[in-house]
């Protein structure tokens, strides 16, 4: 796992690199000799991950929005990367009801300047466009789980952004890059969870906060049920997508990344497994009423990723919460938290 002999010194452009997936990503390609260069906003953060792990000491860090072109197009071209991957978005929904026109800005317009430019920028021959699960049209009621080929949609803003966005990268694939040596591929994430992950509105990272600050416990939808796992899972079917695709056309394409042979574990478990861990209970508050609408259930069928490119999740949802809650732990007691986020990628590859 890892393939350190392909990985070193492959020129690699990353968006969004100051991100949750886009930290952790950065350090292990880091780690196997990549040779990287990183073009995000500063995260909205704060703590975050790219600072507390000294994520910026392992890349050329450039800070730029993908929604202006120009200067995304010189900052790709001065990299001049063989591989890319879009990781910058605006990646909640609960902000996406707040402000949906800066959502569609950043998720689909700014898609399309990602790959615009990396078809201008003749070196670039691997793009990986992180989009979501939730791009798929999803009633809510459950029963089924996601593959690649099912109808693509959304409810709320950041779920439709994430469609639209699947739906350039198709575009782009079929108008521009089908006779071209660039090849593109789109790769769709469970819920994922780990440390360093400080976002607002999202389970895991409130959790910590309330812990941090001894606060009491919102949960938002208590009874909704997503595909939890480690940050590692995904980032790793992500650079295995990549790796095929330097060799293989056939891989170009949608690829789900989620848990298989877990059970459906709603936000109210993942919590109280989460207190059980951390042994320290929290005071929890129930919502009277939701406040926008949110699918309930949402799970991925990876069957293509594990038969096609070898790809099997590593952790249990048990294992990944342990793995999490010893990160804030670590964190909270002064570790060096770039040593550790390091040593769990390497128990991660050896694993």
């Amino acid at each position: 796992m890892g393939h350190k002999d392909f990985w070193h010194n492959k020129k690699v452009f990353i968006t969004g690199h100051t991100g949750f997936k886009g930290s952790w990503l950065t350090l292990w390609l880091a780690s196997l000799g990549a040779d990287i260069v990183g073009y995000s906003l500063e995260p909205p953060s704060s703590p975050y991950l790219f600072e507390q792990a000294n994520v910026r000491e392992v890349c050329n860090s450039l800070q730029g929005t993908i929604t202006h072109y120009p200067y995304l197009l010189h900052a790709m071209d001065t990299a001049q990367p063989e591989i890319v991957f879009h990781f910058a978005a605006q990646p909640l929904v609960h902000t996406s009801y707040k402000q949906p026109l800066s959502t569609f800005e950043t998720n689909v317009m700014g898609t399309a300047n990602v790959l615009e430019a990396a078809k201008n920028v003749a070196s670039v021959k691997v793009v990986i466009n992180v989009t979501s699960d939730k791009c798929y049209e999803n009633d809510g009621l459950g029963g089924y789980s996601f593959q690649e080929s099912d109808r693509l949609g959304g409810h709320d803003p950041y779920s439709a952004s994430k469609a639209c966005a699947e739906l350039i990268a198709t575009s782009y694939q079929r108008s521009f890059f089908q006779d071209s040596p660039l090849r593109l591929a789109s790769v769709r994430a469970g819920n994922v969870i780990g440390g360093g992950d400080w976002a607002e509105g999202r389970l895991l990272p409130n959790l910590m906060r309330c812990y941090i600050n001894s606060e009491q416990l919102y949960l938002r939808n208590p009874y909704a049920v997503r595909p939890w796992q480690h940050v590692l899972e995904p980032l790793h079917g992500y650079m295995l997508v990549a790796e095929r695709l330097w060799e293989d056309e056939k891989y170009v394409g949608a690829w789900n990344f989620g848990p298989i042979n877990q059970p459906s574990i709603t936000v109210e478990k993942i919590a109280k497994m989460t207190m059980k861990l951390w042994e320290k209970e929290l005071e929890v508050i129930y919502p009277t009423s939701s406040s926008f609408y949110e699918s309930q259930i949402l799970t991925l069928d990876s069957t293509k990723a594990q038969e096609e490119l070898g790809w099997t999740p590593k952790l249990s949802t048990e294992e990944s919460l342990a793995w999490t809650v010893d990160w804030y732990q670590r964190c909270i007691a002064g570790e060096d938290l770039s040593v550790f986020t390091l040593q769990q990628i390497n128990a991660f590859t050896t694993k």
